[in-house]
């Protein structure tokens, strides 16, 4: 089995800075594809960032420019750098993970449980 555990969300002013970390563990052969979504309230899940496994990145237009994606492969991570976060940013937060574990030889998908960002005064 794999897991994703998130951390590192909270209340932060508009404006500010925070950094989210998701760690992936369990029976890992190789993850390709890792990747950040968000969820507001009564709002459809969206895509903010998207990283391979050689470091290509991938962003909307909402927050190109404010976010950055990065991951640690020796350690299964993956971050989310967010500055200049604005109220329209607060959503739950989830990373996801193709994984490829040691009884597959196919990617699935994993997803954390999320970890809540609110951007408020």
């Amino acid at each position: 089995q794999v897991q994703l555990v998130e951390s590192g969300g909270g209340l932060v002013q508009p404006g500010g800075s925070l950094r989210l970390s998701c760690a992936a563990s369990g029976s890992i052969f190789s993850i390709s594809v890792m990747a950040w979504y968000r969820q507001a309230p009564e709002k459809k899940r969206e895509l903010v960032a998207t990283i391979s496994s050689v470091g290509s990145t991938n962003y909307p237009d909402s927050v190109n420019g404010r976010f950055t994606i990065s991951r640690d492969n020796a350690k299964n991570t993956v971050y989310l750098q967010m500055n200049s976060l604005k109220p329209e940013d607060t959503a739950v937060y989830y990373c996801s993970a193709d994984v490829r574990t040691y009884r597959t030889t196919t990617y699935y998908p994993y997803w954390g449980q999320g970890t809540q960002v609110t951007v408020s005064a």
